[in-house]
């Protein structure tokens, strides 16, 4: 028996085990025997499976059945969590066993105890630590409580939600670790043992951006056999932050905090502060803008200023004797690795020329290549078969990802949904181009009726943060429900309230366009404010456009905005008995010729309308059903 038909019997048995019942989903099993061919056979696979198809089980029973050892990134810490708690153990359950799975996050995720031992050991090193004296020493104490309770120091499992500097001062990011062997706590580290419960585990579960750590370095996971990339729409431009830094003047005031405690010499330490002011001053005038390949001449100098100071408290940390103490040591050992991180970073850029594209956002500077085509064929492509999944992929994924070249199969298995009986699509081609004065008041205006006529029970989607608030901020008084904003609570919270009252309006921006699922009545209207462009001055995209010449607007921007539309689109229909309309509330996306079918083909298959009474109808007549 070949493993795709092992993968369908199994996928049947399973699937007849779950609450929702037994329904064979043909394009769950076309699905899971594309993925058992491509783990058995080699090669890649390129697989849109639209809502409701049931994808996760689709590539993970072929995988927890190939006996292979396999890595699943995810994009979302939702998407995650759903593999984690859910999906996995499901599965597990029902094969006996049979297989074994981690979770495997960043190092910076994870409570470091060789930070707390230090904190909690000598009250004069306490005193001088410029990093705990930062943090909030009332959370600083509940972190150093939760220590002695924590079975794995994640930091996922705390009650309530650190301050920055409270994580900072009992964690340590993948810069300063020394790693296990060189650390006295390394025997019993969190982030070791999770690392080592991932090497043992066949199915091993991570961001998509630690896996793009790996690829960057090579050090992140064990050797694999497979990978799968759920979420896949978003890999490009995860990857191009994977493969590049930040560096800002943050680097060296927190070096300069974490050495205060062992270095006795203010003047040297004080000049890692001055650094980065100096850094601060400098980018900060420069905020927005994109930079050459190699560093301005002014802002070489400030980093080059930097550097030496850098590479002097690092010959100072050397003469520090090994022998004065564990925790002095282990210090200067995380010091040493810092300051070593900090230069490398700094004489990166100078090195990075015109395969790079340099930008400062406020005092950060970020550094991202342009094309990540070529390492990501070095090193992912030509090493092990791949899976790339989402339920909305762009045409062109392979040829941006460089794997167009290594003759990918690409799938497309649908979804099971009757989009066209139970969802509406409406554009509503009478309101004001998007950039026309008179915009806010039309939109406002139009979404109150939308939303009256569906009884609230409305996921608005906005494409800033400005626009969010002041629609908010006009409507919450005009509507007889609650308007709740993604500020006012964590997204689970808030995800929650949503869903238990069903009158409610949420009102989000981008991080709500995925990972959203709120099936049933509680959702029976998106709305999205405009077609969700990139930014035009985006300096990563801007250099991608200059690459491509002429055509760039319809080969980068149009096919990313198409591909996030559909993406909020389809927060509408979650189950097969969900009904609602999707409202697009820019006109340009029923009268602009050029574009207009690239978003309307993106999207599900929905029936389309531009009048509003009939879409009035079919919300009053879905909220009084």
């Amino acid at each position: 028996m070949t493993l795709a038909d092992e993968a369908e019997s199994t996928l049947e048995a399973v699937t007849g085990a779950l609450p929702a019942g037994g329904e064979r989903r043909l394009g769950q099993v076309e699905m899971a025997r594309a993925v058992a061919d491509t783990i058995e056979q080699g090669g890649h696979l390129v697989v849109q499976a639209g809502t409701g198809t049931g994808k996760s089980l689709a590539y993970l029973v072929p995988s927890v059945l190939s006996g292979k050892k396999v890595v699943i990134a995810t994009a979302t810490k939702a998407l995650q969590d759903q593999l984690a708690t859910k999906d996995l153990p499901f599965l597990r359950a029902q094969l006996d066993g049979g297989f074994s799975f981690a979770v495997l996050k960043g190092r910076s995720n994870y409570v470091c105890l060789q930070r707390v031992h230090e904190l909690q050991s000598d009250s004069q090193q306490l005193a001088l630590d410029g990093v705990a004296n930062d943090a909030d020493q009332e959370q600083l104490e509940r972190l150093l409580e939760w220590v002695d309770e924590t079975p794995d120091g994640d930091r996922a499992g705390l009650d309530f939600e650190p301050s920055s500097g409270a994580w900072g001062a009992v964690s340590v990011g993948p810069r300063e670790c020394p790693g296990r062997a060189r650390c006295p706590s390394g025997d019993e580290c969190f982030a070791e043992e999770a690392r080592d419960r991932a090497a043992r585990a066949d199915v091993v579960v991570v961001n998509t951006h630690l896996y793009g750590l790996h690829i960057a370095t090579d050090a992140v996971l064990a050797d694999h056999d497979v990978v799968i990339i759920d979420e896949a729409h978003q890999l490009e431009d995860i990857a191009s932050a994977s493969l590049g830094f930040e560096l800002g003047p943050n680097r060296f005031r927190h070096l300069a905090r974490t050495v205060r405690a062992i270095l006795d010499d203010d003047e040297l330490v004080g000049a890692l502060d001055e650094a980065g002011d100096r850094l601060a001053q400098d980018l900060g005038r420069r905020s927005g803008a994109r930079l050459p390949g190699d560093p301005p001449p002014e802002l070489f100098e400030v980093l080059d200023w930097g550097r030496q100071r850098v590479d002097r408290v690092a010959n100072a940390l050397r003469k520090i004797p090994d022998d004065i103490g564990v925790d002095v040591a282990a210090r200067k050992v995380r010091a040493v690795q810092a300051t070593t991180a900090l230069i490398d970073e700094i004489d990166r850029w100078s090195g990075s020329g015109d395969e790079s594209v340099a930008w400062v956002e406020g005092t950060t500077l970020r550094v991202a290549p342009i094309d990540i085509a070529a390492p990501l064929s070095e090193k992912l492509w030509s090493r092990r078969p791949t899976v790339l999944t989402s339920a909305t992929l762009p045409t062109a994924l392979p040829d941006q990802l460089g794997l167009a070249g290594h003759d990918p199969h690409v799938l497309d298995v649908g979804s099971p949904f009757d989009y066209e009986t139970h969802a509406l699509l409406y554009c509503a081609a009478h309101l004001p181009d998007p950039r026309h004065p008179d915009r806010d008041e039309a939109l406002h205006a139009e979404l109150e009726s939308l939303i009256v006529a569906a009884g609230g029970r409305t996921l608005a989607l906005f494409t800033s943060r400005r626009a969010m608030l002041h629609a908010a901020d006009e409507l919450g008084p005009r509507l007889q429900w609650r308007v709740l904003t993604q500020d006012e609570l964590p997204k689970p919270m808030l995800i929650e309230a949503f869903s238990s009252e069903p009158e409610t309006s949420l009102f989000a921006t981008m991080s709500f366009w995925q990972g959203v699922d709120v099936p049933g009545p509680a959702l029976s209207l998106v709305t999205i404010d405009r077609l969700p462009f990139p930014r035009p001055d985006d300096p990563l995209l801007d250099a991608r456009r200059d690459r491509v010449g002429p055509n760039a607007f319809r080969l980068i921007d149009v096919p990313r905005a198409a591909t996030l539309l559909a993406q909020g689109a389809g927060r509408l229909i979650r189950s097969a008995t969900d009904t609602g309309v999707v409202a697009v509330l820019d006109p340009r996306l029923a009268t602009t010729k050029s574009y207009r079918w690239a978003f309307i083909e993106a999207l599900p298959p929905m029936r389309r309308t531009r009048d509003r009474d009939e879409v009035i109808g079919v919300l009053n007549q879905i909220r009084d059903s």
